[in-house]
């Protein structure tokens, strides 16, 4: 005897039991399993009011997992990805920006330490700068050395 398919609301709580979810990726996760068209707004309306579901808790855990790794641009992208609020997004890369530069310069010395010694090795310091989402005007800063905040 196998047992039945676990709910929409069993399976948004499971996926919430891991990590904070927005609203529109629970519903993007959940919409293949929504059998009878509707039934899955009410679940997610009723996990919303009960606490479950936090647009702001979504937000500041992205951006907590990921500061210590990526640029402004790369959480921008990943937060716009996820269905955030446009303008919760905005404030939160702007206090990213913030620290850009400090946050860049220690993944920089984590993964080289050393300046780089021709143009080449230069040009592999930018690119993985810019891979992780930092912008020009900081990956130029760091991989020059420069201390100019």
């Amino acid at each position: 005897m196998t047992a039945p398919p676990p709910s929409l609301k069993g399976r948004a709580l499971r996926l919430l039991s891991t990590r904070e979810h927005s609203r529109a990726e629970l519903q993007r996760k959940l919409q293949p399993f929504e059998q009878v068209a509707g039934t899955l707004a009410p679940v997610l309306d009723e996990l919303q009011a009960k606490g479950f579901i936090s647009e702001q808790r979504a937000l500041e855990s992205i951006v907590h997992r990921r500061s210590a790794k990526f640029g402004a641009s790369r959480i921008r992208q990943e937060l716009q990805a996820k269905g955030l609020e446009p303008e919760a997004v905005a404030q939160a890369v702007d206090q990213l920006r913030q620290s850009d530069l400090s946050r860049a310069r220690e993944l920089w010395r984590k993964k080289f330490g050393a300046p780089p010694l021709d143009a080449a090795e230069r040009a592999k310091h930018m690119r993985f700068l810019a891979s992780r989402g930092f912008d020009g005007d900081t990956i130029r800063r760091v991989v020059s050395g420069s201390d100019d905040d």
